[in-house]
Order: C-alpha cells, then structure tokens, then sequence
C-alpha cells in the first residue's frame, strides 16, 4: 500500500512539475510575445547585451526622431522601413564581424524581430533581438544611455504613463480649449498631413524636430498661451513630452489617438446621426 502511495505521490509531483514548466513557458511568451512570434529569430537578454558590448553592433530600429530623444549609447540608428534599411545594415557588416542587436521600444514592439528577420531572410548572420526595450535598459544602465544627447540618464526624468495621461485628452476636450489662448501644432509626417487637416486656418503644421519646434515653444511662453499639439495616432507625442518637460514648458495637451482617433469619432457621429435620421 506505501509503494501505491509513494508511486501515486511520485506521479503527482511530476505532474505538477510539467504543469509549472508548460504555465513557465506560457508566461514567458506572454511576457515577450516575439520569442514565439519569430522562432527563427535568436534574441538575447539585457544582461546579456550588456555583457556582450563592445563587441558588438547595437541597432536602434525606431525613427530618428525616437533615437534623438533616448537611445543605448554607442548604438546606431537604422530606421526599419526606411528605403535602403538592409543595404545600411550591409555597410555595418563590411567593416565587422561582431553581431548585431536590434532593439525598439518595449516587449510588445516587434521591430526588432521584424528587423532581425528582414536582415536574416538577405543573407546576414549572426544577428539577433533584445526585446526588453529601451526602457528596460535606460532603468539597468543609465550610465550607457543617453537622453536628449546627455549621458548618463538620470532615471527620475524618465516620464511614465500617469504624466503622459495627464496632457492628453479627448477630441472634446481637446477642441474645448481651442481659441485665443492656445497655439495647435500639427507634427505629423508630410504624407499624413496631405490627407486632410483637422483644424484649417487655426493650425500650423511643424515636423517632429526640436528646433523646429521651439520657435512655437517660445511663442507660447511668451504669450502665455496653451500647446495642443497632435500626431497621426498618438504614438510619436510620448517623444515629443520629454523635450516640452526639458524646457520647462507649463501647459501643453496631446489629442489622444492623434489625428486616426479624432477621424473615427467624427465618423462614429456622422454614423449614429445618419442611423437617428432613418
């Protein structure tokens, strides 16, 4: 009967032991989504990347604009999507032979893999993905990142999503503080803004570069008047915040969804009136 017991004790055991490995595994793909997504690609820690450089290439994946505001130090910047992105990486091979990270945003930005696997399928190897992101990094190694072109990071400027929240706000709300006291700034990419523009006549239409940038920066502290300010779909503003924070800029608001998010509302309103009206 003990050896029944004991056998019986044994199986369980073993049974749960699976069930943590399978559950593990689960969680680990939940947690870095890529890993699963991209099985051909290989992908490395932030442990391990630290422990790899100098000997090796990092690639910042992201736009130029996103690389300027916070990047790994020493890393370079090849925009994926761009014309000529594996002809850049090609150059980078010629003059070595150690291996190429690529790294984006966070664990759910796919850039890296997509990068990793574009460079792959042209005949580069021995590259590979960090997918933890550059926060991740910038939190472990403030001394090998920058921020606005200084190093080392001081980590209580990095602006979380509670701060980033409190300067967006709806197309409503947006369109409320709308008037004399307030400056609207387009900062979309050429080829978005030729769409169409949500506020004609009121707007000016700026690209996403700080220099540009502070011309409207100044006015509005010397008129005392408010920024709202608005990309393609609520994504590029979060950059943006930390050069408004860095000059000390007081009343500044983002229009949530950007550009994309205020289309579908009007469309959703011109639907339900157009269904009210039948």
């Amino acid at each position: 009967m003990n050896s029944m017991n004991n056998r019986r004790g044994g199986t369980i055991w073993l049974w749960l032991a699976a069930m943590l490995l399978v559950a593990g595994s689960a969680w680990a793909s939940d947690e870095m989504p890529g890993r699963s997504r991209y099985p051909t690609v290989k992908w490395v820690e932030l442990e391990q990347l630290q422990a790899m450089r100098p000997n090796v290439i990092i690639v910042d994946t992201r736009s130029r604009y996103e690389y300027d505001t916070l990047h790994i130090k020493d890393a370079v910047n090849v925009v994926l999507g761009e014309k000529g992105f594996v002809e850049g990486i090609k150059a980078l091979r010629t003059g070595s032979q150690h291996p190429i990270v690529f790294y984006c945003n966070g664990r759910t930005c796919m850039k890296s893999y997509q990068a990793a696997l574009e460079v792959q399928n042209s005949g580069i190897v021995n590259v590979y993905a960090y997918d933890a992101g550059i926060f991740d990094w910038v939190k472990a190694y403030p001394a090998d990142s920058v921020l606005l072109g200084r190093s080392p990071v001081d980590t209580a400027a990095l602006i979380g999503k509670d701060k980033l929240q409190a300067h967006t706000l709806s197309p409503a709300e947006f369109e409320k503080r709308i008037g004399d006291n307030s400056l609207i700034l387009d900062v979309r990419d050429q080829f978005q803004r030729e769409a169409i523009t949500l506020f004609p006549m009121r707007q000016r239409s700026v690209p996403l570069d700080n220099k540009a940038l502070q011309k409207y920066v100044e006015q509005a502290r010397q008129e005392g008047k408010t920024l709202l300010i608005y990309d393609e779909a609520g994504q590029q503003v979060r950059w943006l915040q930390y050069y408004l924070e860095s000059e000390k800029v007081a009343a500044y608001y983002f229009l949530a969804g950007g550009a994309k998010g205020y289309f579908e509302i009007m469309m959703g309103d011109m639907v339900g009136r157009s269904a009210k009206a039948q």
